[in-house]
């Protein structure tokens, strides 16, 4: 799938540059506390943890229980998961396969 021009530029490639010249959790962790606010920080993880359980078949009232996403952050995050860039898909599979 092609990168949405809306999200291609020269900040967001050297943004993208940086983070994957990252070799370890920790620097990822350094990196991260540095750019986002805990609150953004910790809703990426949520959002990456409900594409997790909605591609396992969980039911939106479990991951409501598991994660304490909305249900409106569940929907975006499904809507992506299926009709999105495959994002979620690429790193999920990278997760389980490492």
């Amino acid at each position: 799938m092609p990168t949405n021009p809306k999200l291609k530029d020269r900040l967001t490639d050297q943004l993208f540059r940086g983070i994957l010249s990252l070799n370890s959790e920790e620097e990822c962790y350094q990196f991260f506390e540095d750019v986002c606010t805990i609150g953004e920080l910790k809703a990426m993880a949520q959002r990456l943890e409900v594409a997790r359980l909605l591609k396992a078949g969980v039911i939106y009232d479990d991951i409501v229980a598991a994660t304490g996403a909305s249900t409106a952050t569940i929907s975006r995050v499904k809507r992506c998961l299926y009709y999105g860039a495959d994002g979620y898909k690429t790193v999920l599979d990278k997760i389980e396969n490492s």
